[in-house]
């Protein structure tokens, strides 16, 4: 039973990632249309006022490693820190990434170092990646001074978060900054939701790289998640019809 699971996984795995490859080929001149989400919308007009005012971009990528079911939301995170650290290159401050989990520490600072190699900057600041803390609330508690102290305009907390999720969302509104929040933790996202000025629930968390232009591959993911849906409906539905004709 398990291995046949295993290989319906492996066989779900491979589609995927065949239909993922073929929508991008296929869109590369006319890329799908995509719903709006305002919260994405906005976060663009926060990154054109961060790099007019000179001020601070703070990203929270939250405390999930990267061996857990978790990270993939951390991965969205380093998707949309990647994208954004492009954006404000023209600014005078680097980003600053503050996460929980060492291993997210090496990928943010390498993320901004790849931004900053990228943008023809000479200079790269590695402590603009920080752990903050290792258990939940200290890693809050460690990151409330990027918010409070270091002229930050916009904050976005993209990842695994608990209830310390809302000493980050109350901080940034304290500071009058932008917060776009987003978790794939249940708890997070009710208080981010109640807290966060722009809030993403539930997938719309794993759509951050197609929305800020991250590249094709993001679009097409989109895309394929949209036709996995309508075949498990139809699978759903084809059983219900052999079920009601007594044929399983």
């Amino acid at each position: 039973m398990n291995l046949l699971v295993g290989l319906a996984g492996f066989i779900l795995v491979l589609l995927s990632a065949g239909l993922m490859l073929g929508q991008s080929v296929l869109r590369r001149k006319s890329p799908p249309t995509l719903r709006e989400i305002p919260a994405y919308a906005r976060l663009r007009q926060a990154i054109g006022r961060v790099v007019e005012d000179g001020s601070r971009l703070h990203v929270s990528l939250g405390r999930a490693a990267l061996t857990t079911p978790q990270s993939a939301s951390a991965l969205a995170g380093l998707t949309l820190l990647r994208r954004l650290a492009d954006l404000t290159s023209a600014s005078d401050k680097p980003p600053v990434a503050t996460s929980g989990d060492a291993t997210l520490v090496i990928l943010s600072q390498d993320t901004l170092h790849a931004a900053s190699h990228a943008a023809g900057q000479s200079v790269y600041d590695p402590t603009a990646a920080r752990l903050t803390g290792l258990t939940p609330f200290s890693f809050a508690a460690g990151a409330l001074p990027a918010i409070h102290d270091e002229n930050v305009s916009a904050n976005i907390l993209m990842g695994n978060f608990g209830l310390e999720a809302g000493l980050l969302t109350d901080a940034s509104a304290r500071e009058e900054a932008f917060t776009l929040a987003a978790s794939d933790n249940l708890p997070a996202q009710a208080i981010m939701y109640a807290g966060g000025q722009e809030p993403l629930i539930g997938e719309e968390l794993f759509a951050a790289g197609a929305y800020v232009d991250a590249g094709r591959m993001h679009t097409a993911s989109l895309v394929v998640q949209d036709i996995l849906r309508w075949l498990i409906i139809l699978i759903i539905l084809g059983g219900a019809v052999l079920k009601l004709a007594g044929l399983v």
